[in-house]
């Protein structure tokens, strides 16, 4: 199935979405590596706020590059996605806390933020890798930018509107679904198939 969604979006769409479908998306998407979740956990730790309201909205992995055109403005160069396996360690917590509609990546999730999804209603897309242009060409405004003095570009929160955004392919949905754990487990059993008939 293919679905147009737009942020926020609501749980009881994201309930319809099932492993193996496609998803494109319309609206606000936050970039988030390793540094800006450990920032914002540490934020609500401490009880402050983040700069960014992250409930129903897409979360990517990704470290853009990004230019100020004549007029001053941010402007996307590539948006290529991050390899999502680094942010395992920390967002079930992150799904727990923020409650984004949806994780974007590449490379899939594991255990822990398959379980957080299903108990939050988050799903995951994943992002061809090596696409950062069609990211950038899907990206219609650069709304603004936070934690840039202190992170750097790559690991900053760019707030983006974007319009149509993907493919993206769901590989963790909100029923326990795991693409990725079920494609693992697959080619696991066939090699060990293979191995006995050797």
């Amino acid at each position: 199935m293919e679905y147009h969604l737009t942020t926020p979006i609501p749980p009881e769409e994201l309930k319809k979405i099932k492993i193996g479908d496609i998803v494109y998306l319309t609206g606000t998407v936050v970039t988030a590596r390793d540094e800006a979740h450990l920032k914002a956990l540490e934020l609500y730790k401490e009880g402050k706020e983040t700069p960014v309201n992250f409930t129903g909205i897409g979360l990517f992995h990704c470290g853009p590059v990004m230019k100020k055109n004549e007029n001053g403005e941010w402007i996307v160069v590539a948006a290529g996605p991050t390899t999502s396996a680094r942010m395992e360690i920390f967002q079930d917590e992150f799904i727990k806390t923020f409650h984004p509609g949806i994780i974007i990546g590449k490379g899939g999730m594991g255990e822990r933020t398959a379980k957080a999804c299903q108990e939050e209603t988050c799903i995951y897309g994943y992002f061809t890798g090596g696409a950062a242009l069609l990211a950038a060409e899907r990206i219609k405004k650069v709304r603004d930018v936070y934690w840039y003095d202190e992170l750097g570009m790559p690991e900053s929160l760019w707030i983006y509107e974007v319009e149509e955004f993907g493919p993206l392919t769901i590989t963790i949905d909100t029923h326990g679904g795991n693409l990725t754990d079920e494609s693992k487990k697959k080619i696991e059993e066939n090699k060990n198939k293979i191995l006995q008939e050797l």
